[in-house]
């Protein structure tokens, strides 16, 4: 392994361990996070090896949790905001970030019951899913206020990480 992989590695193992350290330390506050407006901002400035953080994030929770049908369902939403990112990179309004963190944050129990059903059934998912609206309207917000406050910023700290690490995405 080169020394620009190696440099590599080391950032995108540390932008995991970020995501779930910032999870892990807002975890007592109901549904708000702040792997969303990351996921997005990795997405904008790492380019898709942003996911080999991202995965770190979820290997992690895994580690920490255990398996369970939450497991199943981090595989796919975070790439699924990831990719709505990349196409949204060129988007500099933190307005835009905003809604659409917003919006994932409200469709995230939907999105998530897509793995309730596969383990569960149809009633099982629906219930699953109408029993967290509540939590998915304080998610909504909560995405909502944290990336209109903070993406702008983030973004630009990350894109000087990345000059420093000598990463181009």
């Amino acid at each position: 392994m080169g020394r620009s992989a190696a440099r590599q590695a080391a950032l995108f193992g540390l932008l995991g361990a970020v995501l779930f350290g910032a999870k892990t330390a807002m975890a007592p506050l109901p549904n708000i996070e702040p792997v969303s407006l990351l996921v997005m901002v990795f997405a904008v400035c790492l380019g898709w090896r942003g996911l080999y953080a991202i995965y770190t994030y979820v290997l992690l929770d895994v580690a920490l949790w255990g398996i369970g049908p939450w497991s199943l369902c981090y595989l796919y939403v975070w790439l699924v905001l990831f990719c709505l990112a990349r196409l949204l990179r060129a988007m500099e309004h933190p307005l835009g970030w905003a809604v659409l963190s917003g919006t994932f944050g409200l469709l995230f129990g939907a999105l998530c019951a897509l793995a309730y059903w596969a383990v569960g059934g149809w009633a099982f998912a629906l219930s699953w899913w109408m029993a967290g609206i509540p939590m998915d309207l304080l998610h909504g917000a909560g995405n909502f206020v944290l990336a209109l406050t903070l993406f702008r910023t983030l973004r630009r700290w990350m894109e000087r990480l990345c000059r420093w690490f000598g990463f181009t995405p």
